[in-house]
């Protein structure tokens, strides 16, 4: 079996057990560490298929934003730091493992990179096109053939934040809150009053 289609299997398997264990690991850690190990196993993945500039965003973007979504994580379970501090050493085996994990996958896709380039007499991987990058070739495919469906994606996204917020927005009882349109509606003879002061005697109320 070639190299790259063991590297391809290696990934793919990888990035699907990261994905389940995601979604059914109970400590919210884990699911983060799974979670940058599907990043890691995904960018692999585009290496491999010639995508490297997809492969660099998927991992200075995603994995990038896991730490805001560990974040709201903890915001949302109210977990507490100190708790997290002291089990840290019961974490570090299993991060150790992640970590392990993602360095033979950086390995295995470069040398199945590397290995195909001095098959074909090439060190870069192969573009879709000799006379197109990778980022013109995304562009023309997002822009032009699917632009409608990258526009509902981006809908879809904007609802879902807008879902988030709506779900963690709480409203309490006895909390002031600006009103900008009385604030606008709001005049200087009305919000200003000028009161003549005798010498020695106080302001009513």
């Amino acid at each position: 079996m070639p190299l790259q289609a063991i590297a391809f299997y290696a990934l793919a398997a990888v990035t699907v057990f990261a994905g389940l264990a995601v979604v059914f690991a109970r400590n919210p850690v884990h699911s983060v560490l799974f979670l940058i190990t599907a990043f890691f196993s995904a960018a692999g993945l585009f290496v491999l298929m010639g995508a490297e500039f997809l492969a660099m965003m998927l991992v200075v973007v995603y994995v990038g934003a896991v730490a805001v979504l560990f974040l709201f994580v903890v915001m949302m379970l109210d977990v507490d730091f100190a708790t997290l501090r002291q089990g840290f050493a019961r974490y570090l085996p299993l991060g150790g493992l992640v970590a392990a994990v993602l360095t033979v996958e950086m390995v295995l896709a470069a040398t199945s990179v590397a290995h195909r380039g001095a098959a074909s007499g090439s060190t870069a991987p192969a573009a879709p096109n000799g006379a197109m990058t990778n980022v013109e070739a995304i562009g023309r495919l997002l822009y032009t053939q699917y632009v409608y469906v990258f526009q509902a994606a981006g809908l879809v996204l904007l609802v879902a934040m807008i879902g988030a917020i709506v779900l963690t927005l709480k409203h309490r009882s006895g909390v002031k809150r600006q009103s900008v349109a009385a604030q606008m509606a709001r005049t200087a003879k009305g919000g200003m009053k000028l009161v003549s002061i005798t010498s020695g005697e106080g302001v009513d109320a």
